[in-house]
């Protein structure tokens, strides 16, 4: 396959008739009869568990596991879909909220195979494993799970109670959020505008545009903050009860690492290493307040441009320069993300209701997944475009792999992504001036912020909220806990003003994913090291890095990236990211200071 600039992209709504037709269409009727089908029919296998249990009788009961599996998230993926397109569209919400309710009685139904898995003796256990074949790493995750797995009847209650309880607030988070408006003076004009289209003024040439976008992202929050912290205090409150309580996990952020299947101690190594280095971050911002002719960051000004280069992108561009970078590394890449804009699986349009921000979604694995983003012309929309189809690539070269065990455990999750923004920045700095060249060498650093610093000072803070919330916080103290965050963080590089006290409430993912967002600091100090590894070695390099994406969740992620060399477990691993960090910004700081305001 050859891109060139001149091929021609469209910006617009992604199609979801590869899943289904419409909400109100026989084929969902039909759909949720047949999983109705199946499981009835998996019900009957319940008589024949047993330890004596046979090889052939066992995989048959796992392949039809692996298809109800496949039928429920076609239908959840859709429902999920149609909501993000369209939050304030009540027939996708009626629908999400049904889909929701049925999954988690299919999912009751079903549940009887994984409990007696994990009550199975050990003999039965590893007789069974020797010919499980594809689905040896998903029944071995299972068994991990056996110290914190509560009786069928007491499980059944958490799925349904789930439904009505944590995704109920969950959908209202998003319903509440997602029909803010901002009003912004753009050319002596009010202008009202998305969260999405608000956010492009983070990164504005003015400063007095940057401070009143966030002034005013601050202010719509803070109105509801009474509302929105109550929703986290639930939510919190019911993280706790559930996984502490009554699953016996140690803290909260353990559950979430056994799900990613990533040991406490690594997690623990990588939020200290990232804590024990915040310093260099903290220059980087000094750095960038001498280029901004200012004696000191204000917080509002993190995402300046440095330069003057106001270079826009059009979508067809854009697309055309991100599947060239892919191109150059490796075509059969290239050829993987083409097929998210040949098959309409890209939404990137700019509309009220649609959820903020940008993801990929991969319901099953015989589906191009679907990318979401609200593209607006900006280097940073080229690079989340880039990002998101590296999510994309990642699903489809783990797509030979089952429903259980395709998707990567959350940490790898974000390996082709990170990667796919290297290769871009890479392919942009072929044919940059020396003004956007500047402006992609700070983004460089910037986004080891972003993806770093940032995120893993979310974790600590998600981690501080918890135990506060335990204890009894008010929401005006889980706000001051986050300005003390924020403060901590930044050091005396930035002036962290008391409005982002609010920011807190704006980050859907520690409503949503609970301890998620270290995920993305993992993913960016494992592709720093990867990355180097490809400047160094070049062409040999490329095998060994496929092969780390092509496995998706079928492995450990410690084994997956032991084969390839690299050992999670030790710190000088995590430093050696930062290691990179510290030599681009060597670089930054060696160029002439030519002060742009």
């Amino acid at each position: 396959m050859t891109t060139n600039s001149s091929t021609h992209y469209t910006q617009q709504a992604w199609s979801l008739a590869d899943l289904f037709p419409a909400i109100k269409s026989e084929a969902v009727t039909d759909a949720l009869a047949e999983l109705d089908s199946l499981i009835s029919h998996f019900e009957t296998f319940q008589s024949k568990l047993n330890d004596d249990l046979n090889a052939a009788d066992f995989q048959t009961m796992l392949d039809s596991y692996e298809t109800i599996g496949r039928k429920m998230s076609c239908l959840s993926g859709f429902s999920g879909l149609s909501f993000a397109a369209d939050t304030q569209n009540q027939e996708a919400q009626n629908f999400m909220a049904r889909i929701n309710q049925r999954y988690a009685e299919s999912s009751n139904r079903t549940l009887f195979f994984e409990l007696w898995w994990k009550a199975a003796p050990e003999e039965t256990v590893n007789r069974l494993l020797k010919t499980a074949g594809e689905y040896r790493y998903w029944l071995e995750t299972l068994r991990r799970e056996v110290p914190h797995t509560l009786s069928e009847a007491e499980e059944r209650i958490i799925n349904l109670k789930n439904v009505n309880g944590r995704s109920a607030l969950d959908q209202l988070y998003d319903s509440i959020t997602n029909r803010y408006t901002f009003a912004l003076q753009i050319d002596g004009e009010t202008k009202t505008m998305t969260r999405g289209e608000l956010s492009t003024y983070f990164f504005a040439n003015d400063p007095a545009q940057r401070q009143a976008a966030y002034q005013e992202l601050n202010r719509v929050y803070a109105s509801d903050a009474p509302i929105l912290g109550q929703i986290y205090q639930a939510l919190v409150r019911d993280w706790r009860s559930e996984n502490l309580d009554l699953r016996h996990f140690e803290t909260p952020i353990a559950t979430r690492n056994l799900g990613n299947d990533i040991p406490d101690e690594v997690v623990d190594t990588l939020l200290s290493v990232v804590r024990e280095n915040k310093g260099i971050i903290q220059r980087y911002f000094k750095l960038k307040a001498k280029w901004l002719g200012l004696d000191k960051l204000p917080r509002y000004d993190i995402y300046a441009p440095v330069v003057g280069s106001e270079q826009t992108y059009p979508f067809a561009e854009a697309a055309a320069i991100v599947l060239q970078s892919f191109q150059e590394f490796d075509p059969h890449i290239a050829q993987l993300a083409e097929r998210v804009f040949a098959e309409n699986h890209l939404d990137s349009e700019v509309r009220p209701g649609k959820r903020s921000g940008a993801f990929c979604a991969t319901p099953v694995p015989d589906c191009t997944p679907w990318v979401l983003q609200s593209y607006q012309g900006k280097v940073e929309n080229v690079t989340t475009l880039a990002h998101e189809l590296g999510h994309a690539m990642h699903s489809m070269l783990a797509e030979h792999h089952n429903v259980l065990n395709q998707h990567p455990s959350l940490p790898l999750a974000e390996t082709a992504s990170n990667f796919a923004e290297m290769l871009l920045v890479d392919r942009l700095l072929q044919d940059a001036d020396e003004e956007t060249r500047r402006s992609l060498m700070f983004d460089e650093v910037e986004k080891g912020f972003k993806s770093i610093l940032r995120q893993s000072y979310f974790a600590l803070f998600e981690r501080d909220a918890h135990e506060a919330i335990h204890n009894g916080a008010s929401v005006d103290e889980i706000s001051a806990l986050y300005l003390a965050n924020l403060k901590e963080q930044f050091g005396d590089a930035v002036d962290v003003s008391d409005d982002f006290q609010y920011e807190w409430l704006s980050i859907p993912h520690i409503y949503k994913y609970p301890f998620y967002v270290y995920a993305y600091a993992f993913g960016h100090l494992l592709v720093l090291a990867l990355y180097e590894q490809y400047r160094q070695e070049g062409e040999p390099f490329k095998a060994r890095y496929l092969k780390i994406l092509a496995a998706g969740g079928s492995e450990a992620p410690a084994t997956i990236l032991e084969n390839a060399g690299i050992d999670i477990y030790a710190a000088e691993f995590w430093q050696g990211g930062f290691d990179v960090l510290a030599k681009r910004l060597d670089e930054l700081e060696q160029m002439p200071v030519k002060a742009f305001v």
